[in-house]
């Protein structure tokens, strides 16, 4: 029994060593005045060596198979289909639900779904693709594969079929692998609206701030922005904001209650699915109010509400304290 105490107090000893190492460093208030910080993979952009993309164990059938399956053919008309259990979906001409995956990335635009998983999530051409009603034309686009097919994109995501779905509307590709998701119209993963009725239902203090809304948690990557240079964006291609208020060691946050309403916190990101960020410092921060948030060299991140679609900064430099982030972790822009 002592041996298993002596090995446990040995362990969590060795995590506050590794939190402390990480995060101990003397903080000041770091600033970035807007000049590039780091460079963004192009669009359309190679895959890395080993595309590491799941099938979800499924074998290949219905739409194409072995080499040949990212040859799909064109999109068409894209529609919305309001389903009970997803909300709304973006299906192709012949009805079929698109899907995209968390493996791929959206700013930049990367596929890396290959071989026999492209068998499995047959690739959507760009060719002849029309948004669906209501939906602006800009949120879509294409990507260039690594065999140097193209493959469209809505949001920035690439976007695939599946062979499992047998019939127009169904379904049967939600939540293979805990990675592949029906998309939404703007690319988003398709989700009920039940969002919209938590912001207008009452006080903010009366809602229990460990409820408060999270960023999509699957990837952060770096967007040149034409007037702040490099910054930080989430998988939605979303700003990521740091506040001045904040402290990064210790680690501490000054945003609660009604503020997270406005800024949601970034919820925790493996190190894995980064691109072009720093990993210094790269550590989760247990909140005071229990949610869990991702921090960048110690300091803890955002997104802006106000902020309705992939590119937009809205947030930056709100109250003189709010800021877009750099590849290191630094304030863009702030005054020094």
């Amino acid at each position: 029994m002592k041996t298993w105490r002596n090995a446990a107090i040995g362990l969590t000893a060795a995590a506050v060593l590794a939190l402390t190492t990480a995060c101990g460093q003397e903080q000041g208030d770091q600033t970035l005045g807007g000049q590039p910080a780091g460079a963004a993979n192009p669009a359309g952009a190679p895959a890395d060596s080993g595309s590491g993309a799941d099938s979800g164990g499924y074998a290949s059938g219905g739409y194409g198979s072995g080499a040949g399956a990212a040859e799909a053919e064109p999109a068409g008309q894209l529609a919305v289909s309001a389903t009970k259990e997803l909300g709304k979906v973006v299906t192709d001409s012949e009805g079929f639900t698109l899907y995209r995956f968390d493996k791929d990335s959206s700013s930049p635009p990367k596929a890396t779904c290959e071989g026999d998983c492209a068998a499995v999530w047959p690739v959507v051409s760009p060719d002849g693709a029309k948004p669906p009603a209501g939906v602006d034309a800009s949120l879509l686009g294409e990507v260039t594969r690594p065999d140097g097919g193209t493959q469209l994109t809505i949001g920035g995501w690439p976007m695939y079929r599946y062979a499992k779905d047998e019939a127009p509307g169904d379904l049967n590709g939600q939540g293979v692998g805990g990675t592949w998701y029906a998309a939404a119209p703007d690319g988003k993963k398709a989700a009920p609206a039940a969002g919209e009725d938590a912001e207008g239902a009452g006080d903010a203090e009366e809602e229990p701030e460990t409820e408060a809304p999270a960023a999509d948690a699957a990837g952060l990557s770096v967007r040149k922005d034409p007037n702040l240079g490099d910054i930080v964006v989430d998988s939605r291609g979303m700003t990521v904001y740091r506040f001045k208020k904040d402290s990064a060691w210790p680690m501490k946050t000054a945003c609660t209650g009604a503020c997270l309403k406005k800024w949601p916190v970034v919820a925790p990101v493996d190190k894995n699915d980064i691109e072009g960020i720093t990993k210094k410092g790269f550590v989760t921060f247990a909140r005071p109010d229990g949610v869990k948030q991702q921090t960048i060299d110690c300091w803890p991140l955002y997104t802006f509400a106000g902020d309705t679609a992939p590119g937009e900064t809205n947030g930056q430099g709100v109250g003189g304290t709010w800021y877009a982030v750099s590849p290191e972790g630094k304030l863009v822009g702030a005054p020094k």
